[in-house]
């Protein structure tokens, strides 16, 4: 019995590295986005991103029922993205990416979880946006941004390109996404759409494109080029002018001593 048993283990651990089971799959599972939204609508665009964690690999995204994946080298960083434009109904569905290795083929990851695309027909008005502020607003500082739609109890997309925002759920009429601007990237073009929460495929229209614009804060120091070139011609002409100083300073002429005559003496 106990030699039987070592032999059905030694078997298992001879066909797991021989690849009948799990075949290469070492690599974590990578992680699967789509921006904006997954929810989008028909004519729309939509950019999903399979993010691994090592360099050098080779993304592939796979739709159930299709048997040919896209297929995305990355050499140096960890990110593929794969774009859809003007989405058709036939882009709905699931989605799922895995990658291997481009110099050992045979090393590849687990597939990452499955995300699904719905591909809604707009039915509904677009919403309007705007931000709670003027649309310039300063570096590291908070904006918010309000959209607004014509019916109740909707669920909210904020669109940028590259970036994800939550959706956000409304109990009237409008939402207000908030926004940290850490960095000049927050600035750029705007908009946003919703659908009905129960039915996804009933969405509006988008909005019009809002222009947000992300500038330093007044008084605060921006290294620059130009900035640190201002910098450095004060400091030259601060150094020149103590360099005159000191010279006028050392050439001027010296007065004789004056002596006094001690007391007593005619």
């Amino acid at each position: 019995m106990a030699s039987a048993l070592t032999v059905l283990l030694l078997g298992c651990w001879l066909a797991g590295h021989s690849g009948v089971w799990g075949a290469g799959q070492e690599f974590r599972k990578p992680t699967i986005l789509v921006s904006p939204s997954r929810v989008v609508a028909l004519g729309g665009n939509v950019t999903i991103r399979c993010e691994g964690w090592y360099p050098g690999m080779e993304f592939f995204l796979r739709k159930a029922g299709d048997p040919n994946p896209q297929v995305r080298p990355v050499p140096d960083g960890t990110v593929a993205e794969f774009p859809i434009a003007s989405v058709s109904r036939e882009d709905g569905g699931n989605y799922t990416c895995d990658y291997r290795s481009i110099a050992e083929q045979n090393r590849t990851s687990h597939p990452s979880n499955p995300i699904k695309i719905i591909v809604g027909e707009p039915i509904y008005p677009k919403p309007n946006i705007y931000p709670s502020r003027s649309r310039g607003v300063s570096l590291r500082g908070t904006v918010a941004i309000w959209c607004e739609g014509q019916h109740r109890g909707m669920r909210f997309v904020l669109n940028k390109e590259r970036r994800h925002f939550p959706p956000i759920d409304a109990t009237g009429f409008m939402v207000v996404f908030s926004l940290n601007n850490e960095s000049r990237e927050e600035g750029g073009s705007y908009s946003c759409y919703y659908h009905s929460i129960v039915d996804p495929f009933n969405m509006s229209y988008p909005s019009d494109p809002m222009e947000l614009v992300v500038r330093a804060l007044p008084g605060r120091l921006d290294f620059t080029i130009a900035n640190i070139a201002r910098l450095a011609l004060g400091a030259v002409v601060l150094l020149v002018l103590g360099l005159i100083l000191v010279e006028a300073y050392y050439s001027r002429p010296k007065e004789e001593p004056v002596y006094s005559r001690p007391r007593g003496i005619s």
